[in-house]
């Protein structure tokens, strides 16, 4: 596995080796010993998994502490643009995004640690995202920030997006007290 560090702290990039034959391919997407070596120390506790159409943006989602969770996030089939939201006060990029393409043809996957606002948009039909979680969901404590908030200004790489009504119903960046600090 190769792990990259992106412009933002803490977020990190995660290339699987993958070997490819006759059959098909095999990688390992997880192993705990050479995460920890790279400095990712988190104990996944929840898995999750959803299906989503191509224009489907979902975020930008997050949980306060104490039920902040960080995140490990791939692509199993399908194409996604993913996105995190730097949310820790007194960070350099405070405010700032980082995203990148994931799909089931890269396996690329990416590490967002707790401090972040999370979410993606499905770039084609059937995009399935799979995702660990370093803590349990927690209805009361999730949070999040309107998709299309115009001081982020992400670039969901979609005209008409669909969107959940909870998404349609978060904060505007600008009105955000974070609990995160850097």
């Amino acid at each position: 596995m190769d792990f990259q560090t992106t412009p933002i702290s803490g977020l990190i990039i995660v290339k699987p080796t993958v070997y490819n034959d006759s059959r098909g391919y095999f990688f390992e997407s997880y192993n705990e010993k050479l995460f920890k070596e790279n400095g990712i120390t988190d104990s996944f506790v929840q898995d999750n998994q959803s299906c989503s159409s191509k224009g489907v943006v979902r975020g930008l989602h997050f949980q306060i502490p104490p039920f902040a969770q960080s995140k490990l996030v791939r692509v199993i089939s399908g194409a996604a643009l993913d996105v995190a939201v730097d949310i820790r006060v007194g960070s350099p990029t405070y405010g700032k995004y980082f995203s990148i393409l994931l799909s089931g043809e890269n396996q690329l996957q990416f590490y967002i640690p707790m401090g972040f606002a999370h979410g993606f948009a499905a770039l084609e039909d059937n995009t399935v995202f799979a995702y660990k979680c370093g803590n349990f969901y927690n209805k009361e404590s999730e949070r999040n920030i309107i998709y299309n908030d115009p001081d982020i200004a992400v670039d969901w790489g979609t005209e008409n997006p669909l969107i959940s009504d909870k998404d349609k119903q978060g904060v505007l960046f600008r009105n955000f007290d974070s609990p995160f600090i850097y």
